[in-house]
């Protein structure tokens, strides 16, 4: 059958070969472990038919009985009246549910062994999904260990990246502080030399005056 024979495929499958193969190996367990749950439902489906089937089979064996019982009844019946010919034709029908009973005997023969097959195959592939979802839990808590272990990294890194930048900023700080200097120091010397020409210029103004006021004094009269 072709279920048996996908069961058989799942069952046989190596999970971690699978794994190491895939790019994505969390998708591949999940697409894993979908394919077994699909399989199982349409396991029971057929298990559920089967059993239906087992049960019609019953019924007809149990009224193919009654029937070779009933014709065998009719047959001792007629032999007794020595009715012989009538006998005979009974015994026919008995033979032609006799040949039935066979028939139903086989297929439930076959039906048994499928049941007893789903049920074998039910707990090999119950006990797969079991195995690929300890696989399952697995990949995700290393997942999850690797993603915080990362966020440590970044943090960490992020935290050499923000201590750089702050010696760096000390650094221009520094820098502009040295420059400021410079620059204080410049305008200070520009205001000492202002200062030194306004008092040449003042000097200047006071012996021009001195010199005009001599010539007045020259000029005066007497």
């Amino acid at each position: 059958m072709g279920m048996f024979s996908r069961i058989n495929d799942i069952v046989q499958a190596n999970i971690n070969a699978m794994l190491d193969k895939a790019e994505d190996p969390e998708k591949i367990i999940r697409l894993i472990i979908q394919e077994m749950e699909e399989t199982l439902v349409e396991v029971r489906t057929d298990a559920a038919r089967y059993i239906a089937q087992q049960k019609t089979l019953a019924r007809q064996m149990d009224n193919t009985n009654k029937e070779i019982a009933s014709w065998q009844g009719k047959a001792q019946l007629a032999m007794n009246n020595d009715k012989e010919s009538l006998a005979k034709a009974a015994l026919v029908e008995k033979q032609k549910y006799v040949a039935k009973l066979s028939s139903l005997q086989e297929q439930e023969a076959h039906l048994a062994e499928s049941i007893e097959k789903i049920q074998h195959d039910t707990s090999r592939l119950n006990a797969k999904m079991a195995e690929a979802k300890a696989k399952q839990k697995v990949l995700i808590q290393r997942k999850h260990s690797a993603e915080t272990r990362l966020k440590v990294k970044q943090a960490d890194h992020e935290n050499k990246i923000d201590d750089a930048m702050s010696r760096f900023e000390n650094y221009e700080q520094r820098i502009d502080y040295l420059e400021a200097q410079v620059d204080a120091y410049d305008l200070t010397k520009s205001g000492e030399a202002a200062s030194l020409s306004a008092e040449f210029q003042a000097l200047e103004a006071d012996e021009s005056i001195e010199q005009e006021l001599a010539e007045l004094k020259r000029n005066k009269v007497a």
